[in-house]
């Protein structure tokens, strides 16, 4: 089964009043299906911000790209769902994840706990909100049934047997966090890897209709020079090559037609059908959404 492709924008850059209005209107004009905001303390509340997306758009879904589970009590954050859900006519899409960026849990007051601690609060934050929302005495009550669709995003073993076993969209990181906190990226091997791993659980290899594959892609170039753009990206990843860099699954650089076709092959070899890119990237980007929306 080859899934059409959906394109969403993560909403990174903070913005106030009618600016944000005018950026998700943007969006919607470029042709993105999804608009999504992040759940990182220094940007917009998730909830709120999609609020006021929904009424400055028509068309596009909204989503979390994700929530932090350490930030959220599942009954609180089942009322929030709904309520948005509701709100929105049935257009939210809800993400997850571990949360790992340790100074934001400090500012927040919360204790960073170890990875595989993360990854029990983020299974018993998604079975808990599922409960509360397919609860059909739930007030207030979310319009998708039984909740709105569920994306789980991480690269670890046991977040990709969760996500095999309740997500509707399994989003994969293009970079792995080492242990001093810095993100290198994944080469095509590993994301090969990584992929398979996840399509090995029963729960993902069973499905009647398999999950969506979600793929960020990173700093998206527009240009007739590849050479030329790679050798600007290389600084930031001096353990590469120029060629290892343009074949990283993360990156698209190259003309519209060369970043199509990129996508349509990672479509074919892993799954990826849900591109998301950051807002600074939207306008830039906007050319391959046109392109493949209209080719597929």
């Amino acid at each position: 089964m080859v899934r059409p492709f959906r394109f969403a924008v993560n909403m990174v850059t903070p913005a106030e009043g009618e600016e944000w209005r005018t950026q998700c209107r943007r969006a919607e004009e470029l042709g993105y299906d999804v608009i999504l905001v992040p759940d990182h303390l220094g940007m917009v509340a998730p909830f709120p911000a999609l609020i006021a997306a929904a009424e400055a758009t028509e068309r596009p879904r909204l989503g979390t790209f994700v929530l932090n589970a350490a930030f959220w009590n599942p009954a609180l954050l089942a009322r929030e769902i709904a309520t948005v859900d509701a709100l929105t006519g049935g257009r939210l899409e809800v993400g997850l994840g571990t949360g790992y960026v340790k100074e934001e849990h400090e500012r927040a007051g919360l204790e960073f706990l170890p990875p595989g601690r993360r990854v029990d609060l983020l299974a018993r934050t998604v079975e808990e909100v599922g409960r509360l929302l397919a609860d059909e005495d739930h007030v207030p009550r979310a319009v998708q049934r039984p909740r709105p669709p569920l994306l789980i995003g991480g690269n670890g073993d046991r977040v990709l047997r969760l996500a095999a076993e309740h997500a509707d969209i399994a989003a994969f990181t293009g970079a792995r966090t080492t242990r001093d906190g810095a993100l290198l990226p994944l080469t095509a091997e590993e994301l090969d890897e990584r992929v398979a791993a996840y399509r090995s659980f029963e729960a993902a290899a069973g499905r009647e209709t398999p999950a969506e594959l979600n793929l960020l892609v990173q700093a998206p170039a527009v240009t007739d020079d590849r050479q030329a753009a790679a050798k600007e990206l290389l600084p930031r990843i001096p353990h590469l090559t120029e060629e290892q860099l343009l074949e990283l699954p993360l990156l698209t650089i190259g003309t519209v037609e060369e970043i199509a076709a990129q996508l349509r092959a990672q479509r074919e070899r892993y799954g990826f059908s849900y591109i998301t890119v950051l807002d600074p990237y939207m306008e830039a980007f906007g050319p391959v959404v046109e392109e493949l929306s209209a080719r597929a």
